[in-house]
């Protein structure tokens, strides 16, 4: 069936327990993953740019999961800093941020409140469940499986490497227990001139993309090590990741989830406030995937139908750009 899911949300079910789009105690999410509240730690050789853009990806995450959910308060700006492990200057730079991408309204004296979250139609798990459908549930029952197949192209691997993470826990505490794990990931050229990102004022400043570039180097090569990490530890799994670039323009992120579902959705250009690794902040046109809806597709028993034309018809392009067209 075919239909958008809500946010990006981590979970998913074991056996025949909790449902993957249910009880938000038993999601990671009721209490933060290790790895979304050290920002500072982790990060602390790191420019001020690259902080506040961690602290962008753990709140924007954390909206999309439902940790904060539309209409609910964000926690008092003190209080993020110090389960961020950052300055309150980052969370403020964070919070502006937020506020001018339209997640947040702000006001002096009552604090910031959540204004959206991402979407993900899914009629197929409506069908199942009237609670929302992340995208981390889904990826999370994928892991549920011996064998895990992930195939996706995108900017930065940003929002996948997030969620890897949050498996790697479930794993490593025997929730879980895959026997195989392969993600192949299509990323853009290094070489390619990309449309966006740009500096509004001087569209030849190279440091946007120079930006760009940093991010998707970070992203890949944490979740390469998460990998080799799991590969190495645990005696029952192997697990790798293989990335090829694609001389491509992302118009959108595609996810394809053990040869049986698949997600897409738009990347849309937004006018926001960009901070460079030189401590500049320019006036930039970017591409936001956290906040756009995903569409949800799921193979059913009929070749022929809508859903299961949309999921071949993505995987058979998706394999010919990983032949054909990426190095």
């Amino acid at each position: 069936m075919c239909g958008a899911v809500v946010g990006c949300g981590v979970g998913g079910t074991q056996g025949g327990g909790l449902s993957a789009f249910g009880a938000w105690q038993a999601s990671p999410w009721a209490k933060p993953a290790r790895y979304l509240t050290r920002v500072g730690s982790e990060e602390s050789a790191k420019d001020g740019g690259q902080k506040v853009h961690e602290v962008l990806r753990t709140l924007h995450t954390r909206m999309t999961e439902g940790m904060y959910p539309v209409g609910s308060p964000l926690p008092p700006q003190r209080e993020l800093a110090q389960d961020l492990k950052v300055s309150r200057d980052t969370v403020q730079k964070a919070l502006r941020q937020l506020v001018h991408e339209g997640w947040i309204e702000s006001r002096q004296g009552s604090g910031s409140k959540v204004l959206k979250t991402r979407t993900v139609q899914s009629s197929a798990r409506a069908a199942v469940s009237a609670e929302p459908v992340r995208l981390g549930s889904l990826i999370g029952a994928a892991f549920e499986e011996p064998e895990v197949a992930i195939d996706v192209f995108t900017l930065t691997s940003e929002s996948l490497d997030a969620h890897v993470r949050i498996q790697d826990e479930r794993i490593r505490a025997g929730v879980i227990k895959p026997q195989s794990i392969l993600i192949r990931m299509l990323l853009p050229s290094d070489g390619a001139q990309l449309p966006y990102p740009y500096n509004k004022r001087q569209p030849a400043d190279p440091r946007p993309q120079k930006r760009l570039r940093r991010i998707k180097r970070h992203h890949t090569e944490s979740m390469q090590g998460v990998l080799k990490r799991l590969d190495r530890d645990m005696a029952d799994l192997t697990a790798h990741v293989e990335i090829r670039h694609v001389p491509l323009v992302p118009y959108s992120k595609i996810y394809l989830l053990n040869g049986r579902e698949a997600l897409q959705g738009p990347y849309t250009p937004v006018e926001q406030q960009m901070e460079l690794e030189d401590g500049e902040t320019v006036t930039a046109v970017d591409v936001i995937g956290v906040g756009s809806t995903l569409t949800h597709s799921v193979k059913s028993d009929d070749p022929t139908s809508q859903e299961a034309v949309i999921v071949d018809s993505l995987q058979a392009w998706f394999d010919a750009c990983w032949e054909l067209l990426a190095e």
